[in-house]
């Protein structure tokens, strides 16, 4: 058994060549949606989902209607709500 490691090629040393993961939110408060569209894509649930809205999978906020986004606070948790235009 080698007492050093041999010098072999690793993928994972350099930090900066690793993608983002693409989180955050993808629309904004007042702008118009349509049923399906992802609002806001996350880890764990920080941001609520409030009428007219649900959660995927993967924390992911999505639209269920139609209108436009809006966000509240209830609790101290901010809560994403899509309302009729």
């Amino acid at each position: 058994m080698a007492h050093v490691k041999g010098s072999g090629s690793v993928n994972q040393h350099s930090q900066g060549a690793r993608h983002g993961k693409r989180f955050g939110i993808k629309k904004y408060a007042g702008e118009k949606i349509s049923v399906g569209q992802i609002i806001v894509r996350q880890k764990g649930a920080k941001y609520k989902a409030g009428k007219g809205v649900a959660f995927g999978h993967d924390w992911t906020v999505f639209a269920m209607i139609e209108g436009v986004v809006k966000f509240t606070k209830k609790f101290g948790k901010t809560v994403v709500n899509v309302v009729k235009s």
